[in-house]
This record gives structure tokens, C-alpha cells and sequence, in this order.
């Protein structure tokens, strides 16, 4: 009996099995067999953040990511999958702070020393969680090279690429507009924002000219922010505002003098098409202030209220309280024209859920244009390419339009900003350790290091090369870099995936990766974006805990195409389970046939239409399918086409080799063939489901891990074998026909019918339980099945036709229904891509019936 229990449970497997895999020590390239004369293949896992827990973004990548090193590692390459965590600056100082709000403690009153500590302790106590949850997931990463963004190595990389810059005139301190949390205190990038859609209002407001009794009409979602206004900005080409471009408006409530300028920037169509603009407080405002020299006046503070330069009557109000009396003294003052309802985007701290305050500060940024400039050169020259390519030119043309990128964060986890400043001038420095010379503006000695930390993403934009030892040449990034594949979602494509383009471009000359393959964000059944915190996720290690891992690994690949976002549920993971079991199952069969013994039967009758050499006719087609989908699935593979790859495998497995080739195995005994075709199905199935895999691997007797068993070479073989393939497909027809005929003709009771040709009857017999005579019956009618002449009795060949009749009336009412549907162009792009589908198989069924 075979070492396999009767029903597959996943938890007496998966652990026992990822151990084996750790002690061969095979997740290291350097120690697997032959290791020195294999070809490098790598990839740099992205690192999640430490604080947190796999949810089912982290499994689609951790999954995809996990297939292409197995299946490298198996085609002989030295395959690195080089995992690590990332600090999350802001999560992480947020998620301590709170724990340490709830036990009495402020950060302010323990001071930053003793604050890094509660967090370093934090993150040795709970650091290890999601790692765990990885290895969970099967994942073969070399454990021994494992990377935190925050060890010592990595520290020193983050300082010495901001110093380099900062020398070579790509870092500096400037003013800008940036998303300031009030709540968090800090500046955040634009991935830490979070757009609501809300109800809001429009506010006409009257800006009286200067001279004479005219006036410009401005439309504002925030009338608080006037207060600030230095200008107002109407399109150069909108004939309403030709005559009065150069001249000057008088503010109400403030009696501030400015001008009206011409900026293309401005949207014709917005509002009256004459916008205010408030540069210290608007992104865009910002940018139309820089290119007309407009001031800039800042009217609300870091805490979100107005300052002195609002106005006494405004001083120390909150940003709603000052709106409120600003459109109470509009009106008054008959300068409120009207107001509108007005459905807008309101940007939100996706951290602290606070309404987020545009607000000019000084901050350390990186100019980004000769950057972009190396990293739009790799793009257009190929030297990464991305899948698929519509997203190459999402990404070029944001590098096109790239802006400055604010780096600097007011918190106190993190990488501290490697500048100091002369205690006696402020002049700053840019040093790994504090400056020892005298200050090169006064003279003086003495330095205080910068407060702010760096934007978690700078760190990230070096992973890549700073987990293989740069700024040192080590061996690891001479053989390792460029990596070969980044595997990763669109949505931080440009968050992520351009800045690391740019960052490895300048600093080594190359690029950090040979190819970037974007998958489709997981969506529910109601395609909304799965989340957890939303309730509408889907938990992954309780997911695997049910149903095991390899199901939910194969869920999470079957049905994806590159870049396409694609619908999830439990079902669809109980549907995988069932295909795991199926394969276990039959599996156990193929393990109880004993070898074929001297006098075995082999049937040499094949039906027409086919043949074979040496084995049965059934062996030499499960063998061309076996070649066939060899192909395809590496082919698949090639072109990171995962769920084309499964799908074809699977259909394999379960419908010729479970369906078809196992039936008739119970009859022709050939078991040198079924172990074969079982024994390469596990090689070609395991980087997708590994740990089901490597157990029956290892039931059958082979003596090394199946991780490291030789990926099948024996691409496109199967050409010359296509005339077998399509005779057994004959052969299909015959027997699917034949069961209809009983079933359908007998009413599934005995049944026995004269061929008009030479066939492999005790075959036929055993797979379709109608029986064969040399002499036709009586009353007999001919039938003809799958190219087959059967002389069939009367009633039964009358009763057969009847059903076909019915059978094709149905489908063609069914057709109908799809074809009105895959012609409603307001029906959602999947439902009519399913009816599409299902059109196609109906078709194809009304040709085999008639």
C-alpha cells in the first residue's frame, strides 16, 4: 500500500514537508547540486511591512513570485529568491504610539531614544509574524539572506546613496505644497493618501476689479482658503477674460490687491473658469504661483488652524470655523454670488483617517528629472521590459511628468536624515557621521543632527542592490544584479517600481531588474477591491488553513491573465480543493497497480483514425498529450501566463489522464505508462502547488526532493504526434456518443449493437457498458456516431434522434439569450466575456450533435 492516506489533509503535509525543504538547504543557490555552473536567476521579494499580516494582495505576489523561482530552480538556473520586511515608518511609529497612549505613555514625555526602544523591542516581539505567515504560503526564498530595511547594512546603503545625491546636487531643502497629516504630524507621500468621493458645495464668489465697477467671479470648494489667495488664474485662450488679463483685483474680507494671470493649467470648464489661487496651499496652485511669481501666504498652520496671516478675526480658528464666518461675511457683503452642490474627491490619511491639510513646508526633496531622465532611456531601450506592455507606457509617461519627490518625514522611526546643521549658522552638511571640520559658511564647530526621517520608499527604491551588499562590490551583486523579475501590482507602480528604475540606473548604471510583471489587483464577487478592514477580504491563512495552501496557491493564479484584475471568493478556493483531492486520489490508484507482469494485456487494435508503436493506442495518446502539454505550460510560463499555464494542466489531469487514460488503464494494464505520465504531471504541476506535489513525490519512492527534479526539455516533441492526438479525439467521440445512444436511445438499459468496422470492442464495452454482436439486431436502423456506421434496433435509433433534436432545439434557444448578451454593451466587460464563452461551447456541442 502506498504511503498515502486515504483522504489528502493538508495540515499532516505542508509542515512536515516545508521542513524537509529547509533542511536540504536547497533555497540557498549555493547549495543546490551542480550550484556553480548554474545561470543566475533572482528576485527581490518586495518586502511587506514588518507591522503587518498576509492578506491576499501579499499571497497573489508571494504565489507568482514563488512559481517562477521553482520553476527557474527546476530549469537549472541558481534561483535566488531573496526575501526581507520593510520598517513602515509610519504605521510602525503609529501602531507603538497608540500602544504606548494606552498604557499612559506619550512619545513627547520619554523622549526619541527611549521611544526607538519601545519599537525595536515591538518589532522583536512581533517582527516574525508575517514571515511565518510566508513560509506558510510555501514560499522557497533563501531564509540565510533574509533582509529588514532597518539592519545596519542596509542603514548604511539608505545614508550613502542620500549623501551621494545630496553632492551631486539631487537632494535639496526647499518650500513646497505637500499632504500634511495634522494628526500624524508629518508630511506623506501620495500612496499614504486615501480619496473619498463626498457631497459638497461650490461657493460663486465676486472678486471686484480694481478699477471701474467690474468684476471676476471665482469658484471654490474651500472659501476658508481665500484668505491666502495672492492671485487669480483664468486659461490664456478663454475669449471671457481677454480684456481684463494684466489687471488687479481687490480681495473682499482681506482688501489684499492681486492679480489676474494666464496659466494653462487652469480648466476652462471648471466653475466661471477664473480659479483663485492660494500657492501656499494648493498642490497645483503651488505650480501656477511658481510660473507667475505669485507669493505665497500661508494661512493655516501644521495643526490645521489659521494663523495671524489670515487675519485677527480669523487667528486660532479651525479650518471649519473660519469657513463658516468667511461665508457669513461674503454674504453680507454681497460678494457670495451663489453656491451649488458639488460631488468632489476629499484626500483622507489612509493611517489616521484625518482629513488631509496641502500645505507649504520646508522639506528636503529629490529632483527627479535627470532620474527619470536614466530610467525613461532603460524603458524605451528594453533593457526592462514590462508585462505587459500597455503599463510601460502608463510608466513613461508618468516619468514624463515626474514632479520633485519630498523625502523627508517628521517622524522619529526610520532612516534619520544623514544632514547636520552648524549650531552656529544652520548651514547644513550631508555626512554618515557627525562632521568633525569646522563649518565651511562661519567657521565654527558644533552640529545638531536633522530630526526628520526619509520616506519609507527611499530605502525601498535601493532594495534590489542593497540587500546584495551595496555599496561593497560584493560577489552576491556582481552574480546576482540585475534581478530578473519584479513581480508586483500596478497600483505602486509608480511608487515603487520607477523609483527603483531610476535609483539603480544612477548609482550602479544598470537597471535593477531584467523584466517587471504586473498582476491584477484581487477583487470580490461584487468587483470591489478586496479589504479587510472593509470587509470585503479574504483572510488567506485561515483560507489555507481550511482548505490547504495549494489550493488556495492554484485559486489564486487559475483564471489571471498579466495585468487584469480578477474576482476572488471561497468557492473559488473550495473548487481548487477539489481539484487537490482528485489528484490525490488518483494518485493512490496509480500507486496500488502493480508493475506489468510477463503476459500483461496489451491491446494492439486501434481504432481508425489512429496507431501506435510498441504500447497500446491509448498509451501512444496520453503520451503525445503528456509532450503537448509539456509545451504549453512552459510556454505559458514564459510569457507569465500562470493561469493559462494551470489551466492547462489541469485539464489534463483531470479530464485525460483521471477521465480518460485511468478508465482505460483498468483494462490494458499498461502501468510502466500511467506511473510515467503521473511521475511528470507532479514536476509540471509542483511550482504551482508544491506541497501536495513533493507528498505524493515522495509516496512513489523517489529518493531526491522533487524541488530540484529536472524540468522537462522535450519542447514542441509533440508535433510530429498530432495525427494520434486527433484519432483519439475520434475515439472520444465514439465512446461520448455510444454512452449517449444508451442512455439517451435505451433508456440505460441493455443494449447491444453491430459495428460496421473493426473495433477495440472489450474497450468500448468497459467505457461505455453497451455491448457488441456480429450480427445486427432485428428492425435495426443505422446510426452513424463519430464517423462510426453502428447498426442500431429501431426504437432505439428513433428515440436516440428524437433527443438529438431536442438537445439542439435548446441550445439554440440558450444561444440566442448569450448573443443578445454579448451584444448588450452596457452589460459589465466580464459578463460578456463569460456569455462569450459559454456562446462558443454551445456551438461547439451543436456540431457534435448533428
Amino acid at each position: 500500500m502506498p504511503d498515502l492516506q486515504k483522504i489528502y489533509d493538508p495540515k499532516s503535509v505542508e509542515q512536515p514537508t516545508y521542513q524537509r525543504w529547509l533542511k536540504s538547504g536547497y533555497f540557498n543557490p549555493d547549495k543546490l547540486p551542480n550550484a556553480k555552473k548554474r545561470k543566475p536567476f533572482s528576485i527581490a521579494m518586495p518586502p511587506p511591512n514588518v507591522t503587518g499580516e498576509l492578506h491576499i494582495g501579499h499571497s497573489l505576489d508571494l504565489t507568482t513570485q514563488d512559481i517562477l523561482t521553482r520553476w527557474k530552480r527546476m530549469s537549472g538556473f541558481a534561483s535566488l529568491w531573496l526575501p526581507g520586511t520593510d520598517h513602515a515608518g509610519i504605521a510602525t511609529q503609529i501602531l507603538v504610539e497608540r500602544t504606548l497612549r494606552e498604557q499612559g505613555i506619550s512619545r513627547y514625555a520619554i523622549g526619541r531614544e527611549t521611544f526607538l526602544k519601545h519599537v525595536w523591542q515591538w518589532k522583536e516581539k512581533y517582527g516574525e509574524r508575517i514571515v511565518e505567515q510566508i513560509k506558510r504560503l510555501g514560499a522557497s526564498c533563501d531564509w540565510s539572506r533574509e533582509h529588514f530595511t532597518m539592519d545596519p547594512r542596509l542603514s548604511e546603503a539608505v545614508q550613502t546613496a542620500f549623501v551621494r545625491l545630496y553632492h551631486d546636487g539631487l537632494v535639496y531643502r526647499g518650500e513646497r505644497v505637500i499632504h500634511w497629516c495634522t494628526d500624524d504630524q508629518t508630511g506623506i507621500s501620495d500612496l499614504e493618501v486615501d480619496y473619498r468621493e463626498e457631497a459638497g458645495t461650490l461657493w460663486y464668489i465676486r472678486y471686484p476689479l480694481l478699477t471701474g465697477n467690474e468684476y471676476v467671479t471665482v469658484a471654490t470648494t474651500r472659501p476658508e482658503t481665500m484668505l491666502g489667495d495672492t492671485g487669480v488664474a483664468v486659461h490664456p485662450d478663454d475669449p471671457r477674460y481677454k480684456k481684463i488679463l494684466g489687471q488687479r483685483v481687490k480681495l473682499p474680507i482681506s482688501g489684499r490687491i492681486v492679480p489676474i494671470v494666464a496659466d494653462r493649467a487652469v480648466d476652462p470648464q471648471f466653475g466661471t473658469g477664473a480659479v483663485k489661487v492660494t500657492p501656499a496651499h494648493d498642490v497645483l496652485d503651488f505650480e501656477i504661483g511658481e510660473r507667475q511669481g505669485l507669493s505665497k501666504l500661508v494661512v493655516i498652520d501644521h495643526h490645521g488652524r489659521m494663523t495671524a496671516a489670515a487675519g485677527r478675526d480669523f487667528t486660532g480658528m479651525g479650518t471649519l470655523e473660519a469657513r463658516e464666518l468667511v461665508v457669513r461675511l461674503l454674504r453680507e457683503s454681497g460678494n457670495l454670488v451663489k453656491t451649488e452642490d458639488f460631488t468632489h474627491n476629499v484626500a483622507y490619511c489612509s493611517r489616521s483617517a484625518t482629513r488631509i491639510e496641502p500645505l507649504l513646508s520646508r522639506q528636503w526633496f529629490v529632483k527627479t528629472k535627470p532620474l527619470a531622465t536614466l530610467a525613461l532611456a532603460a524603458l524605451r531601450s528594453k533593457k526592462t521590459v514590462v508585462v505587459p506592455e500597455r503599463f510601460a507606457k502608463v510608466l513613461v509617461r508618468w516619468l514624463t511628468n515626474i514632479r520633485d519627490w519630498n523625502i523627508s518625514r517628521q517622524l522619529w522611526w526610520g532612516h534619520r536624515l544623514p544632514i547636520w546643521y552648524c549650531i552656529a549658522c544652520d548651514e547644513p552638511v550631508a555626512s554618515i557621521k557627525e562632521p568633525k571640520a569646522t563649518c565651511r559658511r562661519c567657521r565654527n564647530r558644533g552640529y545638531r543632527h536633522d530630526d526628520d526621517t526619509l520616506d519609507t520608499w527611499f530605502s525601498s527604491a535601493l532594495w534590489t542592490f542593497s540587500t546584495l551588499g551595496w555599496p561593497k562590490k560584493t560577489k552576491d551583486l556582481r552574480r546576482f544584479h540585475p534581478t530578473a523579475v519584479l513581480g508586483t501590482g500596478w497600483d505602486i507602480l509608480f511608487f515603487w517600481v520607477a523609483r527603483m528604475v531610476m535609483f539603480s540606473r544612477y548609482f550602479l548604471k544598470e537597471v535593477p531588474f531584467k523584466t517587471v510583471y504586473i498582476h491584477g489587483l484581487v477583487l470580490n464577487q461584487q468587483g470591489q477591491k478586496m479589504s479587510k478592514s472593509k470587509g470585503t477580504g479574504i483572510d488567506p491563512i485561515p483560507m489555507a488553513e481550511k482548505y490547504g495552501t495549494d489550493a488556495l496557491r492554484l485559486s489564486l493564479v487559475v483564471g489571471t491573465a498579466p495585468g487584469l484584475d480578477f474576482r476572488m471568493s471561497e468557492q473559488k478556493i473550495a473548487g481548487q480543493r477539489n481539484f487537490c483531492n482528485k489528484l490525490w486520489n488518483v494518485s493512490r490508484y496509480v500507486l496500488t497497480q502493480p508493475p506489468l507482469a510477463k503476459g500483461g494485456r496489451r491491446s494492439r487494435q486501434a481504432p481508425r483514425g489512429g496507431g501506435s508503436r510498441g504500447g497500446t493506442f491509448a498509451d501512444a495518446w496520453i503520451l503525445a498529450r503528456l509532450n503537448e502539454v509539456t509545451s504549453t505550460v512552459t510556454q505559458h510560463l514564459d510569457k507569465y501566463q500562470f493561469g493559462l499555464a494551470v489551466e492547462a494542466l489541469q485539464q489534463f489531469l483531470w479530464k485525460d489522464f483521471a477521465d480518460w487514460y485511468v478508465e482505460i488503464h483498468k483494462v490494458e494494464k499498461n502501468t510502466a505508462v500511467l506511473r510515467h505520465v503521473l511521475r511528470q504531471c507532479l514536476i509540471l504541476l509542483h511550482p504551482f502547488a508544491p506541497f501536495i506535489t513533493e507528498a505524493i513525490w515522495k509516496a512513489m519512492g523517489e529518493k531526491r526532493l522533487l524541488m530540484i527534479e529536472s524540468w522537462p526539455t522535450n519542447k514542441n516533441r509533440y508535433q510530429h504526434e498530432l495525427r494520434t492526438i486527433q484519432g483519439f479525439k475520434n475515439f472520444q467521440r465514439l465512446v461520448i456518443g455510444l454512452r449517449n445512444l444508451k442512455i439517451h436511445g435505451a433508456n440505460n438499459q441493455p443494449l447491444s449493437i453491430q459495428p460496421t468496422t473493426k473495433l477495440n470492442r472489450e474497450l468500448l464495452a468497459r467505457l461505455t457498458g453497451v455491448a457488441f454482436a456480429d450480427q445486427a439486431p432485428t428492425e435495426a436502423d443505422r446510426v452513424v456516431i463519430a464517423d462510426e456506421q453502428l447498426m442500431v434496433p429501431g426504437a432505439v435509433a428513433k428515440q436516440y434522434a428524437d433527443w438529438r433534436r431536442r438537445e439542439v432545439e435548446q441550445l439554440n434557444r440558450y444561444i440566442a439569450q448569450k448573443e443578445q448578451l454579448v451584444a448588450n454593451a452596457k452589460a459589465p466587460e466580464h459578463v460578456r466575456a463569460q456569455a462569450q464563452a459559454d456562446l462558443n461551447a454551445a456551438r461547439s456541442r451543436i456540431a457534435e450533435l448533428e
